[in-house]
């Protein structure tokens, strides 16, 4: 009936509201300003999630991180329930109470990105602008964590335990094969880092103990199996100094988890939902730094391992 909405439609347009709302604490996760007393759990979470610059602000991947991860569980959402989400939407503005609060949900929407944008220009004009560069504060936190195991098979059949990385940094990410989006980025962007520092090395600006292998472990063993990881090394272009990672569902499974890598698979589609995650390993394979990514980033990331 018109103005009242069934079971269905109730729960699409609450899960709407759900995400707008972890999108505005997100945001105001990454952009409210911080007072000089702030904990330092919370200057931690922040760095950490956004890749926070001198100013307040995310990096480039901070920013890719904030506007696309909201992106993509709208979009999920609607692929999964879009007609309902619409129905429900229109059975709201057909009663009075329905219209006005779409309308102060549409009003705290506009405040909060108006908001948003004063924030960041008043950020902008009080300090340096570091999006271009992503390079990292000088008070981004290190970690130093005991890294958890792998024990994965790479794309030589071999298995890569921590004890081969030693010796030398390594960057520790996570992708997988039939994603269009994100995954492409992420490892260009520790690829185009471990080029980086080896024109570095050659320069004779660093030692060649400093050049980062590269690991990429993948999140969806169900269709990453062993027998494709030569073909995705070679699809990435990562070369003899890289590692693509899989075993079984179980084993690659464990391992995510121990990683701490959050992720959502659409059992229909077998899509992952991920953030982008860079751990930044020192050569006795503890974990320095955890990132979102960012070649100037992990590149001045790797320097300080």
């Amino acid at each position: 009936m018109e103005g009242r909405l069934r079971s269905g439609e109730s729960i699409a347009v609450v899960t709407l509201g759900i995400l707008l709302g972890v999108t505005a604490g997100w945001w105001a996760l990454a952009l409210w300003p911080l007072p000089s007393d702030t904990p330092e759990w919370l200057t931690r979470t922040r760095s950490v999630c956004f890749n926070t610059t001198e100013n307040g602000l995310p990096d480039a991947s901070g920013w890719i991180l904030l506007i696309g991860q909201p992106m993509g569980m709208v979009a999920v959402l609607m692929a999964g329930w879009g007609e309902s989400v619409r129905r429900g939407l229109r059975g709201l503005a057909a009663s009075g109470p329905g219209r006005a609060l779409l309308i102060g949900v549409a009003a705290s929407v506009a405040l909060g990105v108006g908001a948003a944008g004063v924030r960041v220009v008043s950020a902008t004009g009080a300090g340096p602008w570091r999006i271009a560069d992503g390079l990292p504060p000088a008070t981004y936190p290190r970690l130093d964590w005991d890294a958890p195991p792998l024990g994965l098979v790479d794309q030589f059949g071999e298995t890569l335990d921590l004890e081969r990385l030693k010796g030398r940094p390594a960057l520790v990410t996570f992708a997988f094969g039939q994603c269009g989006t994100i995954c492409p980025m992420i490892v260009r962007d520790v690829l185009e880092t471990q080029a980086r520092v080896r024109r570095k090395a050659e320069a004779g600006e660093v030692d060649a103990e400093r050049i980062p292998r590269v690991v990429v472990v993948t999140l969806d063993p169900w269709r990453d199996t062993p027998s494709r990881l030569s073909y995705l090394a070679e699809f990435w272009k990562i070369g003899e100094d890289g590692y693509v990672l899989s075993a079984g569902v179980d084993d690659v499974t464990r391992v995510l988890d121990a990683w701490n890598v959050a992720r959502d698979r659409d059992l229909d589609t077998g899509d992952v939902l991920h953030p982008l995650l860079t751990y930044v390993l020192d050569a006795s394979g503890r974990i320095a730094f955890a990132s979102s990514g960012g070649v100037a980033a992990l590149t001045e990331l790797v320097d300080r391992s």
